[in-house]
């Protein structure tokens, strides 16, 4: 509840202080909000204000890719713009070596094989909510996919594989 707070908290300084875009992209932030609010019949969390967002982000991200295919640099500029805006509201974004030492540390002493990737990417971003950041999806599924591959592996290099057959044939 926060979240929706701050939202039009900042709507209202950006109309006070004329910054047109700036009010525009909260509008449209708080249209969003409310409109999940809608569906939901009730207010919305923290939580579930944030998911909003990163799906906002996750579209105008997709959004930038197509004006700069349709060879129009000043719209997909206009998307990053409210990108960083609406990107101050989650929490930050961790960095390649961070994530890899979340992923580490959640999966270490657990049993986790290639078919378990669903239970190992909930432990994992559950590491990562617990610190109060956030991560790149996609390079997380990479990470836990790369990690689980090489956990699936002989216990120790060079060890014979437990299942018969289980060789170049």
């Amino acid at each position: 509840m926060e979240l929706v707070k701050q939202i039009d908290h900042d709507m209202v300084a950006a109309m006070k202080a004329r910054d047109t875009e700036r009010t525009s992209t909260l509008r449209m932030v708080k249209a969003a909000l409310k409109n999940k609010e809608i569906d939901k019949r009730a207010p919305l969390t923290d939580a579930e204000a944030q998911q909003v967002f990163a799906t906002m982000i996750k579209q105008r991200k997709d959004s930038i890719e197509q004006f700069q295919r349709g060879n129009r640099p000043e719209l997909a500029a206009k998307e990053a713009r409210e990108i960083v805006l609406i990107e101050g509201y989650l929490p930050k974004t961790i960095g390649e070596e961070e994530l890899k030492k979340f992923v580490e540390e959640a999966l270490a002493g657990t049993s986790f094989g290639p078919k378990d990737m669903g239970a190992a990417m909930k432990a994992v971003q559950a590491k990562i909510q617990e610190a109060g950041a956030r991560a790149d999806g996609r390079r997380l599924s990479e990470l836990v996919k790369g990690k689980l591959q090489l956990g699936a592996g002989s216990p120790e290099p060079g060890a014979s594989s437990p299942e018969p057959g289980a060789g170049s044939q």
